[in-house]
C-alpha cells in the first residue's frame, strides 16, 4: 500500500510542478502586436551593393534597393554611416528613407547622372534635370534620421557664374542645368525630420502640390558670401510651391537665396493655371535664419498666398519679403508674424516690385493686392524697419506693426504707395515711433 502511494506521488508532483512553473504564452494585442508583427522591413543599402567610400557611384545599387523594397510591400531604406555617391534616385509608394548618424548621400557632379524630364520648375513645367531624391505620388512618405544630403554644388555654381559673367543679359536662372537636392510632388502626409541639406546645386527642398507636410529639425546650408567665389546661386532652403497645410519647425537656414519661398505661377494668365493652386495654411515656427532672403518670401513666381502664421523665430535677415511682379496678378493676404527676435542686419519689411524676367505677353498689366498683414512682438537688434513699395497697380490693405521694441542702425523707413500702414506701440532706439506717411508713385 505504501509502495502504491509513493508511486502515485512521484507521478503527481512533476505534473504539479510543471503547472506551477510554466508561464503560458501571452497573446499580444494593440500597438505591441502591431510593432512586432507589422514592423516595416528594413533594407540597408550597404548590404545591397552600395559602397560608402565617397567615390563609387551607387545610383543603380540604391535604386535597385528601392525597387526591391517596393516590390516586397514597402519598408525603410537605411543609409548607414559612410559617404554614398549617387545620381538621381526615385522613391516609390510605401518606401521611406532613414539616414543613420554619420551617413551622407552625396550628389554626383556629373549632370548626366540626373536624367532630364518634364518637371515643375520656376512656376511652370519644362524639361529639366531630376533632383537627387525624387518622389511623386508617395503618400505617407518619411525621410528621417541624422544624415546629410550633400549636393556637391560647387561645380554647378561656378559654371553658372562663368556663363553669367560672359553673357549677363542672356543667362537666366535656368540657363545652366543644376540639380535640386529633393523634389517631392503630389503627395499627402509627408514628414521630413532631422536631415541636413547642404551645398545644393539649385533649390534644396522643392515641395510641389502636396498636402499636409511637416519639415522639422532640419538644416539648410549653402555658401552665401561674395559672388562668385563663395556664393551658391538659387540655393533656396525650402520652396513651398502650390502646397497646402505645410508646417516648418525647429529648422536652421543659412543659404545664398530665399530661405523659405512660397511659390506658384507667374505671368498675366497665372490665375488660370490649374497646375498652381493657392499656397495656404502655412505654419513656420521656432526656426533660426542666419543668412538668405528672409524668414518668408513670396515669389519670385507666386499668385495667391494666404493664411500664413509665423511664430517664435530668430532672424538676421528680412522678416517678410514680398516680391510684386508687374506681369502677374498676385494676392498676398492673411499673414500673421509674431514673437520675432532680430539679430545682426535684420530688417522687418522688404516689399517691392520684382521685374526680373517679367513678360506681359502682350497683355495689359494686371492688378495685385496685399492685405491683412500683422507683425507683432518683435525685439532685438537689427538694421532697419525696411521698406514697403508696390508697383503702379498694387492695392494695399491693412499692414500692422505692433508691440515692437528694437534697436536699429537706421530709423528711416521707406514707404511708397500705401496709406494703410499702422504702428501700435512701436519703440525704436528707446523712442516711440509712428507710421510714416505713404508717398504716391511718380506719374509716368
Amino acid at each position: 500500500m505504501k509502495k502504491n502511494k509513493l508511486i502515485a506521488a512521484m507521478l503527481f508532483f512533476p505534473i504539479l510542478a510543471t503547472g506551477a512553473l510554466a508561464t503560458p504564452a501571452k497573446t499580444l494585442h494593440g500597438p505591441a502586436a502591431t510593432s512586432i508583427f507589422n514592423a516595416p522591413k528594413r533594407y540597408n543599402i550597404a548590404e545591397n551593393g552600395a559602397v560608402g567610400d565617397g567615390t563609387t557611384l551607387n545610383t543603380k545599387a540604391i535604386q535597385a534597393t528601392i525597387d526591391k523594397c517596393a516590390q516586397n510591400g514597402g519598408g525603410v531604406i537605411v543609409i548607414p554611416k559612410g559617404i554614398f555617391l549617387s545620381g538621381s534616385i526615385f522613391l516609390k509608394p510605401g518606401v521611406n528613407i532613414e539616414m543613420e548618424e554619420g551617413s551622407v548621400l552625396k550628389g554626383s557632379t556629373n549632370i548626366e547622372d540626373y536624367p532630364k524630364g518634364n518637371t515643375r520648375i520656376e512656376g511652370h513645367f519644362e524639361p529639366w534635370r531630376s533632383a537627387l531624391i525624387n518622389a511623386d505620388k508617395v503618400d505617407h512618405l518619411r525621410i528621417t534620421g541624422k544624415g546629410v544630403l550633400d549636393g556637391s554644388g560647387e561645380p554647378f555654381w561656378k559654371l553658372f557664374y562663368s556663363r553669367r559673367s560672359a553673357n549677363p543679359k542672356a543667362t537666366t536662372n535656368l540657363s545652366v542645368e543644376r540639380p535640386r537636392l529633393a523634389f517631392i510632388r503630389d503627395s499627402k502626409d509627408v514628414e521630413i525630420r532631422g536631415i541636413s541639406f547642404t551645398n545644393s546645386g539649385f533649390w534644396n527642398l522643392h515641395l510641389y502640390r502636396n498636402q499636409h507636410v511637416t519639415v522639422d529639425n532640419c538644416r539648410f546650408v549653402a555658401p552665401h558670401g561674395r559672388v562668385p567665389d563663395d556664393h551658391a546661386p538659387s540655393s533656396d532652403g525650402i520652396d513651398v510651391d502650390s502646397d497646402q497645410d505645410v508646417t516648418i519647425s525647429n529648422c536652421f537656414f543659412s543659404v545664398g537665396d530665399d530661405d523659405i519661398a512660397l511659390k506658384g505661377s507667374k505671368g498675366p494668365f497665372a490665375l488660370d493655371d490649374k497646375d498652381s493652386p493657392p499656397v495656404e495654411h502655412i505654419r513656420i515656427q521656432d526656426c533660426t535664419f542666419e543668412a538668405g532672403g528672409g524668414v518668408m518670401t513670396c515669389g519670385s513666381e507666386a499668385t495667391i498666398v494666404r493664411d500664413v502664421v509665423i511664430q517664435r523665430c530668430t532672424t538676421s535677415v528680412n522678416v517678410l519679403q514680398l516680391k510684386l511682379r508687374p506681369d502677374t496678378p498676385q494676392q498676398y493676404e492673411n499673414i500673421s508674424i509674431s514673437d520675432i527676435t532680430l539679430k545682426g542686419n535684420a530688417t522687418i519689411f522688404k516689399i517691392a516690385p520684382w521685374s526680373q524676367y517679367f513678360d506681359l505677353k502682350g497683355q495689359a498689366p494686371p492688378k495685385s493686392t496685399v492685405r491683412n498683414i500683422t507683425i507683432s512682438n518683435v525685439k532685438g537688434t537689427g538694421s532697419s524697419l525696411g521698406s514697403i513699395t508696390g508697383h503702379a497697380l498694387t492695392t494695399f490693405g491693412d499692414i500692422t506693426l505692433k508691440d515692437v521694441n528694437v534697436t536699429l542702425k537706421n530709423t528711416t523707413m521707406r514707404v511708397g504707395n500705401i496709406n494703410t500702414l499702422k504702428f501700435e506701440n512701436v519703440v525704436v532706439n528707446g523712442a516711440p515711433m509712428t507710421a510714416p506717411a505713404g508717398t504716391p508713385l511718380p506719374a509716368k
